[in-house]
């Protein structure tokens, strides 16, 4: 049966030397990204009916909430 272990029969260095997946997703910082102002689109709250504005295009039919309505249907 063929080993199967992480450096097999033959020895190919640690995972750092070859620049493993793993370590170079980690080591991206994806919050310093800019990816350039948002489009906002206005909408009218399902819950309290203030005018708002969110980052996506509301469909007809699908309720959109404000950011404090939102905010107090969200689960923990």
């Amino acid at each position: 049966m063929k080993n199967f272990s992480r450096g097999g029969s033959r020895d190919r260095g640690s995972s750092r030397d070859r620049g493993d997946f793993r370590d170079r997703e980690s080591s991206r910082d994806f919050g310093s990204r800019s990816f350039g102002p948002r489009e906002m689109h206005k909408a009218v709250c399902a819950e309290c009916q203030k005018e708002c504005e969110v980052p996506f295009k509301p469909q007809e039919g699908r309720p959109v909430y404000c950011r404090d309505c939102y905010a107090s249907k969200k689960k923990y």
